[in-house]
């Protein structure tokens, strides 16, 4: 693998693009949630928007070299999961 000017191999830059975007994903969420300017919200909504799907680019290409690692759940535990939050959002209601 090799290393560009910054000493940084390709593996380690994705990694750090993909750590980055995932902290500017968590601060648009937060600005959303903290503020009462609808002009404002829709804004970082779409910025938000724009991040989550930087951020799935970084994380398929670091798939794809297999950088990466992922392993398919189990359709049980999928099941399992809908059903806690769907409770979740019942009693929320």
């Amino acid at each position: 693998m090799q290393m560009n000017q910054s000493g940084l191999t390709e593996k380690e830059l994705m990694n750090d693009l993909l750590t980055s975007e995932k902290q500017v994903t968590s601060a648009y969420n937060t600005g959303i949630t903290e503020s009462s300017c609808q002009n404002l919200r829709q804004h970082l909504t779409k910025c938000l928007t724009d991040s989550q799907q930087i951020q799935y680019q970084i994380f398929d290409a670091m798939k794809q070299r297999g950088w990466y690692q992922t392993k398919p759940a189990a359709s049980q535990d999928v099941q399992n999961a809908k059903t806690k939050y769907n409770q979740m959002m019942n009693e929320l209601q």
